[in-house]
């Protein structure tokens, strides 16, 4: 059987489809996500809430003439199926695949990169501005979630807009509250008579004839312009964009096809600054979905018949190991708080907000005001645990230099998904917070080696007396042991895990177990290999870095993380400050790229960040250095038959090669 959706290549085809179909239409565009997402995982109730608005803005809209920009992306993938991605859909968020969110480089529809939330406004706002001054007729739409209103950036862009009254839509995507039939028909039949073209006319003609009065019409007109201002107060829920500047429209129901295509039609004729309000609900069309929007929102794969998560043998992850440690805590000290920004199941705060409900804070998205809100509790002798994406934390950078450093203030930072993330790609990545995080004065930052050294470093940094960041990964933990009591670290100090001579690797966090199978390979081949975990990033433990400068024949630092300003760049720097002469040094990491989405395993085998890519780079350089040394330009560190050596390891190298080929 023909689908309408099979015919679809672009908006254009949507719109020879009569308006009478356009709900089947909509039921084979949520079977196409169940069947997609339960393969692939991904992005699910927000995406079955936004079907029937997707196709009215496409429907009335003329993309990519007009721009739509969606916010955050992740509601997108019906966008994306209408305007030429539906043959690709089942590659969303797969290496190589279609991103999860809105991408320029993808196709003409998508307008704006949106990853993180309640940029849409100030965004769509500067395309408006744009318009006009090329003097273009197009239009500029916003879609924007109620969650993303929590963001203090949104408003921002909602007052710009307000105040230069420039043409533009915003759609308010409302899918969490609930409005009552009586004032939600009410409002909606007010909203249907103010914003018609008929009443508007209307209205202006009264308003001339009240004028027109002799000595009293300024006087009854601004009385009637009261009791409309009245009367919108009361029964719209929209006064307060009103007051900002926007002419208020909604709420309008977002599963209605004709109400919203008829809504979306008159909208766009009118001038300055509209704010559509769109009642939907998460979920919408598959029943575990819509009773459990959150838990859905982030899709694993899963059987559709049973709404069953496909499990997967692992061991428990980094995130749930933290809040398990962080209650450990704050049963011993009343004085430990946990905040979050929006994501209280992603960082674990909501299993600590289960134990501690009045010590649990989730401040919306807005990481700038929970990062200030963080030191000004900690001044008054609380311990707050600030958890937050580390790609969230550049969020509120200001706030934790002006905030925080500056002052000292004792805040630990559980930065979660630190390093490669995965599915979730450029937007995610958590490729930075050593860099932005190791510049600042008194700023502590450390990585675990494993989940049981989390929770030593967790302790450490809630009782360190300045601020500290944690970083860890995405995902499972190694499954080692955990120690019965959670102790503190020497701040500063590493682990030497195992000895050797020609080369020193320091590993930092979730490199050490890479850099620990590295190591046992290269020891096959003959070397001597010590491995330090290297624990901080800031201080980092000069005492040993000196010290294996001075002794092996090379270092090798390894971070999954930016090289520029990462961990690597911390060790440099301490040598050249040392003035050690002729130190051999590879740093190996991220380099200077946009690292986009996929899998997490064959990201790292790209990046040659897994175990044989890590043994191919360090013999490479280890081959130079022997080079080097041999020719009068380097110290003869190297044991042994150097020659026979390299060839041993450079026919191990050609094993591993041909193993990950295949």
């Amino acid at each position: 059987m023909n689908r309408f959706l099979d015919n679809i290549d672009g908006p254009d085809d949507l719109k020879k489809i009569d308006r009478s179909d356009l709900p089947a239409l909509a039921q084979e565009i949520r079977d196409t996500l169940l069947q997609t997402i339960s393969k692939t995982g991904g992005h699910l109730s927000s995406n079955l809430g936004v079907v029937e608005l997707t196709i009215a803005l496409h429907y009335a809209f003329n993309s990519p003439r007009d721009k739509f920009i969606w916010d955050v992306g992740h509601q997108s993938y019906v966008h994306k199926l209408l305007t030429g991605r539906r043959d690709r859909i089942d590659s969303i968020r797969q290496y190589g695949g279609l991103c999860g969110f809105t991408k320029r480089e993808e196709s003409p529809h998508d307008h704006w990169n949106c990853g993180h939330g309640g940029t849409s406004i100030s965004a769509a706002l500067g395309f408006a501005k744009a318009r006009d001054l090329k003097k273009e007729d197009t239009e500029v739409v916003a879609i924007i979630g109620d969650g993303s209103l929590t963001s203090g950036m949104a408003f921002e862009g909602l007052n710009h807009t307000g105040h230069i009254q420039n043409d533009m839509i915003v759609v308010l995507n409302d899918n969490e509250m609930s409005i009552s039939a009586n004032v939600g028909g009410m409002s909606a039949h007010l909203s249907k008579i103010l914003t018609g073209q008929v009443m508007m006319k209307i209205k202006k003609e009264v308003d001339e004839l009240l004028l027109a009065i002799p000595g009293i019409g300024k006087e009854i007109s601004a009385y009637a312009h009261r009791i409309d201002e009245a009367i919108k107060g009361v029964f719209i829920p929209g006064r307060l964009f009103e007051d900002l500047g926007f002419r208020y429209v909604g709420p309008v129901d977002g599963h209605n096809l004709d109400a919203m295509i008829d809504t979306f039609q008159t909208v766009k004729e009118l001038k300055g600054p509209t704010l559509l309000h769109v009642m939907t609900r998460k979920g919408k069309g598959y029943d575990q979905a819509e009773e459990k929007a959150d838990v859905w929102h982030g899709a694993r794969p899963f059987d559709i018949a049973t709404g069953e998560f496909h499990k997967k043998k692992a061991h428990p992850a980094y995130t749930a190991v933290f809040a398990e440690a962080l209650i450990e805590l704050a049963r011993a000290d009343e004085k430990i708080i946990g905040i979050t920004a929006a994501m209280p199941d992603g960082t674990g705060i909501s299993r600590f907000g289960e134990v501690f409900p009045e010590r649990t804070f989730d401040v919306g998205m807005a990481e700038q005001h929970g990062v200030s809100f963080a030191g000004a509790l900690s001044l008054e002798g609380f311990r707050p645990v600030a958890a937050i994406y580390s790609t969230f934390l550049q969020r509120a950078y200001d706030q934790v230099v002006h905030d925080i450093c500056l002052m000292n203030i004792p805040v630990t930072f559980a930065m979660d998904r630190a390093g490669i993330v995965g599915e979730d790609g450029a937007t995610h990545q958590g490729m930075y917070d050593i860099a932005f995080l190791r510049t600042l004065p008194n700023m502590v930052v450390m990585a675990p080696k494993d989940e049981n050294e989390m929770r030593h470093m967790l302790k450490t940094a809630v009782y360190h007396n300045g601020p500290a960041a944690l970083r860890y990964p995405r995902g499972s933990g190694l499954g080692v042991p955990l120690d019965p009591e959670i102790k503190t670290l020497e701040i500063g100090k590493g682990e030497v895990l195992r000895d050797g001579e020609d080369i020193a690797i320091f590993a930092y966090g979730h490199m050490v177990q890479p850099a620990m199978e590295a190591a046992d390979m290269l020891e096959k081949d003959g070397l001597s290999i010590a491995v330090i975990n290297a624990r901080f990033a800031k201080p980092i433990d000069k005492d040993l870095v000196f010290r294996y400068a001075k002794s092996a024949a090379c270092l090798v630092t390894m971070e999954e993380h930016s090289l520029q300003g990462g961990f690597g760049s911390a060790v440099l720097e301490a040598i050249e400050e040392e003035g050690l002469p002729g130190i051999n040094i590879k740093c190996i990491g991220i380099g200077d790229i946009v690292l986009e989405h996929g899998a997490s395993d064959l990201q790292r085998k790209d990046l040659k960040l897994d175990p044989p890519g890590l043994y191919e780079t360090v013999v490479a350089y280890y081959d130079s250095v022997f080079k080097k040394s041999t020719s009068g330009g380097g110290k003869k560190w190297f044991r042994g038959s150097g020659e026979s050596l390299l060839k041993n390891m450079k026919k191990r190298q050609v094993k591993v090669k041909q193993s990950a080929n295949g």
